[in-house]
């Protein structure tokens, strides 16, 4: 069966095929091949190739490969999961289905080494929750986007892979030489990135220990020299860091809004504002807008440049982002 391939060199192969996973583009129901000095990975769609690579992308005969065997044949129903590094996380309220769905994950043909339950919602000033060890042992993994890896512990710091699409999303718009601020940072998973384009970084967050696996993750991918890791309140930059940002993210939909008045503080003379918020489904955009408008006051022009739902949050709510870029005002 003709099916689209990546055909790379040989020796490229593993890197690629790494690419191709982070980026969730490779094809399961085919197998790699190799002829002579090339190998040819099979991919789910042209869509989902990285676009560097879109040039490499051929079609080619594939053998069909047995499928691995997974928990929903085991189960005989397809559970809810959500990967994290080696750690499969489930999200059950019954323990008698939550241990049975944890036993199919270990049995299935996965590389998995801890399954989790969650055991509360996120609480906090520090959005952490609580969790259930099922399986193995231990809260702690590293997790790969889009070529880079991030070390951190469930059960310390907020991370949601859900959110990967659109982080990278955000920094392919990093240019080099910029200076950006992540002003609620975590492990990372922006500043890393953002660093590994170019971007000289300062990386906030309240969250001690996520401000340590920042520094690591910062080292494990190269980025150090250009990452300046703060734990702290980012409004204690306002002073320091004042008109200096020609970037700002503010991911915390809950109350970026309380924010605003530190973030119009912090941004140079013409800054993008990656704001993200929650709202009902009628107005989903127009509450950030305007609380941007009111924050930048006479000071600057505001020029929404991007209305994007990032996901549904709760019945009638979206997780949304607006891109914002902040002119500053003459006089």
């Amino acid at each position: 069966m003709s099916v689209p391939c990546v055909a790379v060199a040989r020796e490229r192969g593993e890197t690629v095929r790494s690419r191709l996973a982070d980026a969730d583009a490779l094809d399961g129901d085919h197998q790699i091949a190799v002829d002579g000095d090339t190998i040819y990975i099979p991919v789910a769609g042209r869509d989902r190739v990285p676009a560097d690579l879109t040039d490499r992308v051929v079609e080619r005969d594939a053998e069909a490969r047995d499928r691995p065997t997974t928990p929903a044949e085991i189960l005989g129903y397809e559970p809810s999961l959500e990967r994290l590094g080696d750690i499969v996380i489930v999200d059950e309220d019954d323990d008698e289905r939550a241990n049975a769905i944890a036993d199919a994950v270990m049995a299935a043909d996965l590389p998995c080494e801890t399954v989790l339950n969650r055991a509360s919602p996120i609480e906090g000033e520090l959005r952490v929750r609580q969790w259930d060890v099922l399986a193995g042992n231990g809260t702690e993994t590293v997790h790969r986007e889009y070529g880079h890896e991030f070390l951190l512990d469930v059960a310390e710091v907020y991370f949601s892979p859900r959110l990967a699409t659109e982080r990278h999303r955000v920094v392919e718009q990093v240019e080099s030489g910029e200076s950006a601020i992540d002003m609620f940072a975590g492990v990372g998973p922006y500043a890393v990135p953002m660093a590994a384009r170019g971007a000289d970084v300062v990386a906030c967050d309240l969250n001690e220990r996520a401000v340590e696996y920042l520094r690591e993750n910062a080292a494990r991918n190269g980025v150090a020299d250009r990452v300046t890791a703060i734990a702290g309140d980012v409004r204690d930059l306002a002073d320091s860091h004042a008109g200096t940002a020609d970037r700002l993210v503010m991911n915390l939909p809950h109350s970026a809004d309380e924010f605003l008045e530190t973030a119009v503080a912090l941004a140079g003379d013409d800054c993008v504002v990656h704001y993200y918020d929650i709202q009902h489904e009628d107005d989903p955009f127009g509450p950030g807008r305007r609380a941007i408008e009111t924050a930048a006051g006479d000071a600057y022009a505001v020029e929404v440049e991007t209305e994007r739902v990032v996901r549904s949050y709760a019945p009638h709510e979206y997780n949304v982002c607006l891109d914002v870029r902040l002119t500053r005002l003459d006089g």
